[in-house]
């Protein structure tokens, strides 16, 4: 029976992490197209969050790409210093607000609904004019309903009998 060396078990650890970041990047991508990205997210934060599963698989395919060391470290640590791995500054400058046509639309459309609103409760403000209209007349009430008969209902549906 053979046994995986630690590296080769590293580099499967390595490739499964950078499957799932990929997965997630996927994912982002699939909200952006779909425009579903707007239930869950702000602008600026979904732009962050994209930008962060790119930096991660660049960085999980930067490690996958990399050879064991030969003292068979656990962290390799030439590449900490470098600068094209590094993740996204926090601070996001703020995006120019842009207008798109549904924000036009909406705004339009609030505006209709605002003065239909007033309008709405002008016409209920007016006092309540009534005309003299006779009275309405009542039809005598028809024969009272047959009451329940147990008999006759076990007699005609036998196999209630149990639960009546």
């Amino acid at each position: 029976m053979t046994h995986r060396t630690d590296v080769a078990r590293g580099q499967e650890i390595v490739a499964r992490w950078c499957n799932l970041a990929e997965q997630r990047l996927e994912h982002l991508t699939e909200l952006f197209d779909t425009g579903r990205w707007r239930r869950y997210h702000s602008e600026q934060a979904f732009l962050e969050n994209i930008r962060e599963a790119r930096a991660a698989v660049d960085i999980w395919r930067e490690l996958l790409s990399r050879e064991a060391s030969l003292d068979n470290s656990p962290i390799d640590l030439s590449w900490l210093g470098r600068g094209r791995s590094k993740l996204p500054p926090r601070d996001i400058s703020p995006v120019p607000e842009r207008r798109s046509e549904a924000a036009t639309l909406a705004e339009a459309a609030m505006t209709a609904v605002a003065a239909a609103l007033e309008t709405a409760t002008e016409v209920l403000e007016q006092p309540l004019i009534v005309a003299d209209a006779p009275p309405l007349e009542m039809p005598p009430p028809a024969e009272r309903p047959p009451v329940l008969d147990l008999d006759t209902i076990q007699r005609r549906y036998p196999l209630l009998r149990n639960a009546l």
